[in-house]
């Protein structure tokens, strides 16, 4: 990675540090809190590199959960990539070596700034979204350290850090509907969640509040649709 393509990349990466230096370390805490030791923290986060995915895994590990539910509980965690993969498979194209890792590295914020960012000039696309990708990837690595070393070195108050990444999702959650102008979706989120919690318990209700929020998205369908065309020619 030349000079100038590294200090251009980190310019429109420097806020995805930020967040991501925030976020990490309450993951490094969790983990180290939990028992395990502090290198485990920049080795998930190099091998797996999935924020809410290795925040669910902490729990999981600790409840002594089955490798199935492990990756079960993942899959639903992590299933709107599967979207984000669909929506670049054009821009993919003629990264070269750089593809496998880009499709790797793409979680929420990188795959943001891939749609949201045009190449520079004079670079071809693949070095650009590799620069992007490896350097988010990097700010990750460095804060879920930072937080494991942190839990191991200073002794630390860990009560109220696992609601890190419930604060997450509520971000990312306020900037969609800020995107979207349609609330329908949420609220059927939310009631799937809150009739999951009241039917199958906190310990059982993710995969019943997926299941029945992608079944009433379904049936809703046309209103959700509708709603969203509607709002966005306000």
């Amino acid at each position: 990675m030349n000079r100038g393509l590294f200090f251009k990349a980190m310019q429109v990466t420097a806020p995805v540090f930020f967040g991501y230096i925030a976020i990490g370390i309450p993951f490094g805490l969790m983990l180290t809190q939990a028992g395990y030791p502090w290198y485990l923290a920049p080795l998930m986060s190099i091998i797996m590199y999935a924020g809410a995915g290795q925040y669910a895994a902490v729990g999981l590990f600790a409840a002594g959960a089955s490798l199935p539910l492990i990756a079960l509980t993942t899959l639903a965690v992590n299933i709107r990539h599967i979207v984000y993969g669909l929506s670049l498979s054009e821009q993919f194209k003629d990264t070269g070596i750089w593809k496998p890792y880009l499709i790797f590295a793409l979680t929420d914020e990188t795959y943001a700034l891939l749609t949201s960012t045009s190449v520079p000039p004079q670079l071809h696309k693949d070095r650009w979204y590799a620069a992007i990708a490896v350097l988010n990837h990097s700010y990750w690595i460095l804060g879920s350290s930072l937080g494991a070393l942190l839990g191991v070195w200073i002794p630390f108050s860990f009560k109220g850090v696992d609601f890190a990444l419930t604060a997450l999702f509520i971000v990312l959650l306020i900037d969609r509907l800020k995107l979207s102008k349609n609330p329908l979706p949420a609220l059927i989120g939310a009631a799937s969640a809150s009739a999951a919690l009241i039917v199958f318990k906190p310990g059982n209700m993710l995969i019943a509040s997926l299941v029945l929020g992608t079944v009433f998205l379904i049936l809703l369908k046309k209103p959700v649709e509708h709603r969203g065309k509607f709002k966005t020619n306000v």
